[in-house]
């Protein structure tokens, strides 16, 4: 049985549950991090003090991303493109992910987790803008295939699967980007996403 560590309301955790669900893996899930901490013995498996990590047939690994290939290599290859140019093709959005991730964090730390008097106009334009200017190229490549992986949902929609939620939800200014709607709107429907992704922002 896959075993999950980490607090669901983060997004990289998010990413590893919404995952497993979509493969159909058998897994449990301890909370860690945030208000629930880390004891020595977690830091013993991820001594960068970070979520998620899992545990799978005797493998330890961390880092989030890596874990969905590992999972789509291991469990779910059909999830990942088979040929080297389209799987690279899909691989550099799952890295683009973590710069998206850098300019969503200071609005989202902002609406989420500050009283509303100490929500800063400057930041959330800021935040705004940074967030629509990378939306614009995830809706133009969108405009182009159904699925950030290709013709076919697979692990590379997960990563940003995760963010856009959030980026629908935080109450700022947005453009409209149909693509991006749509795309959005098709993962509300799939196993998993729901009830891992789509919950309160905390």
């Amino acid at each position: 049985m896959l075993t999950i560590w980490g607090r669901l309301n983060s997004h990289n955790v998010k990413k590893v549950v919404w995952a497993a669900e979509e493969i159909g893996l058998d897994y449990i899930r301890h909370d860690v991090g945030g208000k629930f901490g880390m004891d020595e013995a977690y830091l013993a498996l991820n001594p960068n003090a970070l979520i998620p990590t899992i545990e799978d047939n005797g493998l330890v690994l961390w880092e989030s991303n890596a874990i969905l290939r590992y999972l789509a290599h291991a469990h779910a290859p059909h999830l990942w493109p088979a040929d080297p140019r389209e799987r690279a093709a899909a691989d550099k959005w799952m890295d683009w992910q973590f710069g998206f991730a850098d300019a969503q964090r200071d609005v989202f730390l902002m609406l989420v987790r500050q009283p509303v008097e100490r929500h800063d106009p400057a930041v959330i334009a800021k935040g705004s803008d940074a967030t629509a200017r990378m939306m614009a190229m995830l809706d133009a490549l969108l405009a182009q295939q159904p699925w950030i992986t290709g013709d076919s949902f697979g692990i590379a929609d997960i990563p940003m699967g995760t963010y856009v939620h959030t980026w629908f939800t935080l109450a700022m200014p947005r453009p409209d980007f149909p693509h991006l709607r749509d795309w959005y709107e098709r993962m509300t429907a799939r196993p998993g996403y729901a009830d891992n992704v789509m919950i309160p922002l905390t």
